[in-house]
């Protein structure tokens, strides 16, 4: 049988099936091209390649997206067929787990291939999202940690390696050395749009506004054309500029990149959700109208209800618009969710997905000593329900801006605390210290 660039045998691969797979799975690292498109055209190709199949159910399974489900598991079922040594059946397992919503089983399967297989890019990266889909920080890194001693920059694949080491590193606050794999990554490949947004986070927690803005955009010829992550890139632009209080640049930037093209891609809604809520927080009304189109591509999934994290920023564009029936829709989703009897998203929805939602539309409502009640003790296990340090800031901000809004200045000043610590020239978190101050000494 035919072996891969690591040596990893292909079951029912040729010479020219394994370049094009390499090829597809070297777009998937970059996160550039169409994966998709090229793993099928292999496949018409030389139909019982396995990992040309198991390649195929990852990408459909990776988005978190519902639609995805049929596609990946037409793919696992032609992967289970071909599959014939026990990495590719292992593939298979990992696919047909994380397809059934078992996020921890796929997780450790993914984990079982790279203790024997090292090399295996493919359950490298599926792991890692993994990982960052379950807020399970240690293990962003770790998981790469455990393959670094067979890897070197000599092996094709090394800026990938380096550049979800960087992304695990930041989350689990080790900001120099997160930043030096991911500048290392960048170098090795320019276009890797990970590894890019790996530097973009440390940037963002630090609070380093201007290198952040910098960063972005000297290198925007490298993440933003042709890319599936060019609109988290382009939203994590705008977070620098939204924490400068240019609040014009950040709409346009929206207007302009993140909602342009109006995706209907999940992560690319999860985004504008974000920033918009953001907005809202600050008092600055994005406009019935951005909310109204944010609603309406959301609105196709509102029964979904596979990942309750993708859920919650669902509600958030449904709040903004004001649209009552897709709220109540939603609400139940998020309600069924947290009764399944399988899978990790039931926990997800019952820990975290269903008390923020809970606690957002008390917000909105301007019960704001309800939502500081609901939110106070989400803040502490809201890595639970997946995502970043920084895409779970949203909730930090309700929380302080709630807190506010219910006078309650004690909490706004401790709260503040933090924000400066981490970000000590953040006009925001100053203007709440200061309003805090101001009135515990006034009264």
């Amino acid at each position: 049988m035919m072996k891969d660039s690591h040596g990893q045998t292909c079951s029912g691969a040729t010479s020219a099936a394994l370049e094009g797979y390499e090829e597809a799975l070297a777009q998937f690292h970059c996160y550039r091209g169409n994966p998709v498109a090229a793993i099928e055209t292999v496949i018409a190709g030389q139909p019982d390649f396995a990992m040309a199949h198991a390649l195929r159910a990852h990408l459909f399974l990776s988005g978190t997206e519902a639609a995805g489900l049929a596609p990946a598991r037409e793919s696992i079922a032609l992967a289970r067929r071909h599959a014939r040594t026990e990495r590719e059946k292992l593939h298979v397992v990992a696919a047909d787990a994380l397809a059934a919503g078992c996020f921890d089983d796929a997780a450790e399967r993914f984990d079982d291939i790279l203790i024997d297989h090292p090399h295996d890019l493919l359950a490298l990266q599926m792991g890692h999202l993994l990982d960052f889909y379950r807020g399970q920080s240690r293990n962003l890194r770790d998981r790469v940690l455990r393959v670094l001693p067979g890897w070197d920059a000599r092996r094709p694949g090394w800026h990938a390696v380096q550049g979800m080491l960087a992304f695990g590193l930041e989350e689990s606050g080790d900001y120099v050395r997160a930043e030096a794999a991911g500048r290392q990554a960048c170098a090795l490949e320019p276009r890797d749009a990970w590894a890019h947004h790996a530097v973009a986070h440390v940037m963002e927690m630090q609070g380093r506004v201007e290198d952040g803005i910098r960063w972005s955009r000297e290198r925007i010829p490298h993440w933003a054309e042709d890319n599936m992550m060019a609109v988290h890139n382009w939203w994590h632009l705008a977070l620098f500029h939204l924490d400068r209080d240019e609040h014009d640049e950040v709409l346009a930037l929206y207007d302009q990149h993140v909602r342009s093209g109006q995706s209907t891609v999940v992560l690319d809604l999860i985004d504008a959700s974000a920033m918009l809520w953001r907005l809202h927080l600050r008092g600055i009304d994005p406009g019935a109208a951005r909310w109204g189109e944010l609603a309406a591509a959301w609105s196709g999934m509102v029964r979904d209800g596979i990942y309750s994290f993708n859920d919650v920023h669902a509600l958030i564009g449904f709040i903004g618009a004001g649209r009552q029936d897709l709220i109540e829709q939603q609400m139940a989703t998020l309600q069924r969710a947290a009764g399944e009897k399988r899978g990790n998203n039931a926990a997800m929805a019952m820990q975290v997905g269903l008390p923020l939602a809970q606690a957002l539309l008390s917000f909105q409502a301007g019960h704001y000593a309800d939502t500081v009640l609901r939110l106070r003790p989400l803040r502490y296990i809201a890595s639970r329900f997946g995502g970043s340090h920084a895409q779970r800031d949203l909730l930090d901000l309700t929380l302080i801006e709630a807190a506010k809004r219910d006078g309650d200045l004690g909490l706004v000043q401790a709260l503040s605390a933090e924000r400066l610590h981490a970000k000590p020239a953040s006009p925001i978190a100053q203007r709440y210290r200061m309003l805090a101050a101001a009135g515990r000494a006034a009264a």
